[in-house]
């Protein structure tokens, strides 16, 4: 294992320093005159007081027991303690710290503090928390102070503007200069970008998104105390003048919103809803005003919600809610499509991996299917806007992978020439030769996008060439549009029928349909793009291939030893229709116990190919078949572990015979291979060579079918 390099000892103040200095270049025009003052005087203060500045604001909490402090870079503890004092960035505990300094005690001091308060009725064997919720109740501040040692501590104070300047370079309240140390000792991926644009041009949305961002970061709490100040800190909080800020504060108050709904607090409730202006507030809105009577307004913004919808999705919600209170429909959307999907039935083994059985029946229909989801589409935006994305845009940090553009909806404004010129290239199928020239140019350059591994350029030529060009422009426009609001929701599938080309989403028994999934499913179908839904139906499927498996190998531990001989047979509808067999070479010494057992000699496999070398071979024969094997997770294994040594992904249904034949053939003392065979009178001939076991395996797998197959037929019949 490489070892991790050593930080420096004036890591942090160094990293500190190089924050401060990309804030005050870039966002020199942004910095209020607090935020000057705070600069000015952090230069003027010693190194020993800045080092621990610095560290106290890389801890977590607000409050420290100085006494603790031991930091190498630090020649003087005490002395910067109270320069940093003098100057305003650290105070003595007051009683708003109450709850904070209990919870920073042991519980030894706890104990001794409360005796020593003269408290008989505390008991050393209580969980430190009823201490801390005792001392709240019974002990004043000042007394614990007094008993608990309170001098010792020191909190933080006047810290907003560091907080603001951090904002600033990372984009979010929550991290600290922890990330220049990841980032250094390899941890942390950054984007190796050498220059850089604000994230903010304008002072009072950056300050609006501040107040907004860390809102959001204290409800992460969940206490009663924090909702509420975060209600008051949003109904008074600075204006939202960018859809950016909006978002933000939106979020804050639909989060605060369900808190106090579901608390039985609907008028404060209501209030927040109408602080935000996001399509999950005027749901929520519309949703309380209509369950606490008030139908008229419910009516009313549900109609301007439909007549002037903020989003797709908030137009989908408004008119089915008001056409099942308001227009007499009984069923909603959500019902309607999933009762009106194609029933596609698929063996049960799929169970977990439902899409996965979906492809392998459509294909044998004669379909091609992609998996997609919303890598397809990321990809496709990706590499269509590569060039107004990461060549004429310039990521806000090191430490980000979305361009600012794409976060604030800004893309359109600043690009609308070069997006309608590409969007008309894809309606009149020109698009293919962009998207291969950015992958043939920037193949493996990190981005927030998407991810090269997955990038199917054969999924992206049909969809160019074989859906409404027209229709995936649309699509294409709306992620330009609102590109966080589209990142998820696409369906799981993409079928390519006679060069035409639809979606299907996937659901089984007991999945729901999510909003953002139903949205993207009326807006394909809206673009001319055929998109559906496909119900699962469980059961044993006799036209699905299975592949039954055995190995033979140099030892039993899959991570070190290697395989020997691989043999598979195919099934399908309980016959056997196709074989694959080979020794490989384990490239390592066979020993002598498994020479004996499975007759597989060093002679033999000198010559054989190395696993790598039938990857590919037998990745074709799996098909779309289940891997069936006798104690499936051994064979399984180590054929897994071949290809993640390859970097090759290798994912399959599992089938076990053995797990099988215990569950529908109950009572027998031994269900090993060899003792199964001579039971069931199954020809077993060449014991521990792999093809004849995998033959003898089908037998075992046919009479665990033909009892799966009799346990559908009667639920049928009773259907």
């Amino acid at each position: 294992m490489a070892k991790l390099p050593t930080l420096q000892t004036f890591y942090y103040l160094d990293h500190f320093a190089e924050m401060l200095e990309f804030v005050r270049k870039t966002y020199a025009s942004i910095l209020t005159a607090d935020h000057h003052a705070f600069l000015a005087c952090f230069d003027r203060m010693s190194r020993d007081a800045r080092c621990l500045l610095i560290r106290m604001v890389n801890r977590r909490g607000a409050i420290f027991n100085r006494s603790l402090f031991n930091y190498p870079e630090i020649t003087d503890i005490e002395r910067a303690a109270t320069e940093l004092m003098s100057v305003g960035h650290t105070r003595s505990l007051g009683e708003a710290d109450y709850a904070a300094f209990v919870a920073r005690l042991p519980k030894d001091v706890l104990v001794t503090g409360a005796q020593a308060a003269g408290r008989g009725d505390v008991r050393k064997s209580w969980a430190k928390s009823k201490f801390v919720d005792y001392y709240l109740e019974q002990i004043p501040f000042s007394v614990a102070a007094q008993h608990c040692g309170a001098h010792k501590f020191i909190a933080l104070d006047g810290t907003r503007p560091i907080e603001f300047l951090l904002y600033l370079y990372f984009g979010k309240t929550e991290v600290d200069l922890k990330n220049f140390a990841l980032r250094d000792l390899g941890i942390l991926r950054t984007n190796r970008e050498t220059s850089f644009s604000a994230r903010f041009t304008d002072g009072d949305e950056a300050l609006s998104c501040f107040h907004h961002s860390q809102i959001l970061d204290r409800l992460e709490v969940k206490s009663d105390a924090v909702y509420r100040q975060a209600a008051i800190d949003i109904l008074a909080g600075p204006i939202c003048g960018t859809d950016y800020a909006a978002d933000l504060r939106s979020r804050a108050a639909h989060q605060t919103g369900l808190f106090f709904e579901r608390a039985g607090e609907g008028g404060l409730a209501r209030q927040l809803y109408r602080a935000g202006s996001s399509p999950d507030c005027n749901e929520r809105l519309a949703r309380l005003l209509y369950n606490e009577g008030d139908r008229v307004e419910a009516e009313e913004l549900l109609q301007r919600m439909i007549d002037d919808p903020a989003s797709d999705g908030e137009h989908l919600f408004a008119t089915d809610f008001y056409a099942r209170k308001f227009g007499g429909r009984r069923t909603g959307l959500y019902t309607e499509l999933l009762r009106s999907g194609r029933v596609i039935t698929v063996d049960d083994t799929h169970r977990g991996n439902p899409e996965a059985g979906v492809a392998g029946v459509l294909r044998r229909e004669g379909a091609t299917v992609f998996h997609t989801e919303n890598v397809l589409w990321h990809t496709l935006f990706g590499l269509l806007f590569w060039d107004e994305l990461f060549e004429r845009s310039q990521l806000p940090s090191g430490f980000d992978w979305l361009p600012q553009c794409l976060r604030d909806r800004s893309f359109c404004r600043l690009f609308a020439p070069s997006i309608e010129e590409k969007l008309e290239a894809i309606g009149s199928g020109r698009a293919l030769p962009t998207l291969l020239r950015t992958v043939a140019q920037h193949w493996g350059r990190p981005n927030g996008i998407f991810a090269w591994d997955h990038v199917q350029v054969e999924a992206l030529r049909a969809l160019l060439e074989g859906a409404d060009q027209i229709g995936v422009a649309q699509i294409v426009r709306t992620m330009c549009e609102d590109f966080g609001g589209m990142r998820d929701g696409f369906p799981d599938l993409m079928v390519v029928r006679d060069g035409k080309v639809s979606f299907m989403e996937i659901k089984a028994e007991g999945d729901v349909i999510r909003r953002n999934q139903l949205t993207r499913l009326h807006q394909l179908g809206a673009a001319g793009l055929l998109a559906e839904i496909g119900r699962v139906d469980y059961r044993f499927d006799p036209e699905q291939d299975y592949v039954v498996v055995d190995i033979e190998t140099t030892g039993a531990w899959s991570n070190g030893d290697r395989i020997t001989e691989i043999g598979a047979v195919k099934v399908r509808n309980h016959q056997v229709v196709d074989e694959w067999h080979s020794l490989i070479n384990p490239q390592r010494p066979i020993p002598g116990k498994i020479v004996q057992l499975t007759g597989i000699t060093h002679e033999m496999v000198r010559d054989a190919p190395v696993f790598a070398e039938v990857a590919d071979s037998f990745l074709h024969f799996m098909g779309d078949g289940i891997f069936v094997a006798h104690n499936v997770n051994f064979d399984y294994g180590f054929i897994a572990y071949e290809y993640e040594r390859l970097e090759r992904r290798f994912r399959f249904p599992k089938l076990c015979t053995c797990a099988g034949m215990r569950r529908r053939y109950p009572g027998h003392k031994s269900y090993g291979l060899g003792k199964l065979c001579e039971i069931y009178g199954i020809e077993l001939d060449n014991h521990h060579r792999a093809l004849c076991d995998a033959r003898a395996s089908v037998h075992l797998l046919n009479l665990i079918n033909r009892k799966r197959d009799e346990e559908v037929a009667p639920n049928a019949e009773a259907a």
